[in-house]
């Protein structure tokens, strides 16, 4: 099944940069100049996904994406917003104004490859939805794309930061085990895998000049930096499937002790999940290499975790992870 993708911009330049991504993808590509031409072939085409660039002139994008969202014929179908635009007003508009996904220029085309993937891969499996009577085999379907759509997020979100390359996954694998090991449902693992995967989704509300910066931050970005998780709360709550998941991203930087982010919640006040992926993500940061500093040794790690038990790390996850990396050796 070939996917259509509508390209939106106003530049022949940015029109011609996209295709060359996009060539030899497996894509059918179309191609509009302004925001009238892009409403009349969408109408037409009914695209798998809409490639909107926001700068143009007579009915920006913004507009041409609530137009889109408010015609029944078109409201499904997926629109990623393209700009040059690197601030969170704007990224908000964009999601106020409909769109799935949000990528300033210039593009990495690994990364808009990635999130692409994930779009057009949920896109067919909704059409097959459409033409299946099976309904509950229909449903696992659509969430087994929602779940590769989530993963290919989390792939792109690491695709931003060669920093931590790998440490969405690793962190997932190990959250997961730990939560088993407290006893948690197959139900609640289900949304942990999730949360761990989305973990970081806020950072797609910080600008990139404060995400890559090669410098320590000063304190005004520390507390730009420090928002991402109540931005992964504004994203992921609009979207009910992704409600049950949002503990991670929302709240795995708040501290035992109460002296975490955003909140300042403390001991029981932290869901579960989060106290869990907590010690998980710092345990996979300080074992990994980072261009100021080499990885600890395990049992440098280990003594670290130790030392912030009923500080950064609830206690009785503590004890946990010490039975768990026993079982390991």
């Amino acid at each position: 099944m070939v996917s259509t993708i509508l390209i939106v911009d106003d530049e022949p330049a940015g029109r011609q940069t996209l295709e060359s991504i996009l060539e030899g993808q497996g894509y059918q590509l179309e191609m509009a100049e302004n925001g009238q031409e892009a409403l009349e072939k969408a109408s037409q085409l009914l695209p798998d996904v809409i490639l909107l660039d926001v700068m143009m002139p007579v009915m920006d994008g913004f507009e041409v994406c609530k137009r889109i969202r408010n015609d029944p014929a078109l409201a499904e179908i997926p629109i990623i917003m393209l700009t040059a635009l690197d601030d969170r007003q704007s990224f908000l508009k964009g999601l106020e104004s409909g769109a799935d996904d949000y990528i300033t220029k210039p593009y990495d085309r690994h990364e808009l490859r990635a999130r692409l993937l994930g779009i057009t891969r949920l896109n067919r499996y909704r059409k097959l939805l459409d033409d299946r009577t099976n309904v509950e085999t229909a449903h696992m379907q659509l969430l087994s794309a929602y779940d590769a759509t989530i993963e290919g997020w989390s792939r792109a979100l690491d695709l931003r930061d060669k920093e931590t390359e790998g440490h969405t996954q690793r962190v997932t694998i190990l959250t997961e085990k730990l939560a088993r090991l407290a006893g948690m449902s197959n139900d609640e693992l289900i949304n942990i895998r999730r949360g761990s995967l989305l973990h970081d989704i806020g950072k797609l509300g910080v600008p990139d000049s404060i995400l890559h910066k090669p410098d320590k931050l000063t304190d005004e970005e520390w507390v730009i930096m420090r928002k991402h998780p109540q931005y992964a709360y504004e994203m992921i709550q609009p979207i009910e499937y992704l409600r049950p998941a949002w503990d991670i991203p929302y709240c795995h930087h708040e501290k035992w002790d109460g002296s975490g982010y955003p909140r300042g919640l403390k001991g029981e006040e932290i869901p579960l999940s989060a106290r869990i992926f907590a010690m998980i993500d710092v345990w996979d940061a300080v074992t990994s290499d980072r261009p100021y500093r080499p990885a600890w040794d395990n049992q440098k790690a280990l003594e670290y975790i130790r030392e912030q038990k009923g500080k950064h790390f609830d206690p009785h996850v503590v004890e946990l992870f010490y039975t768990m990396m026993d079982d390991r050796s």
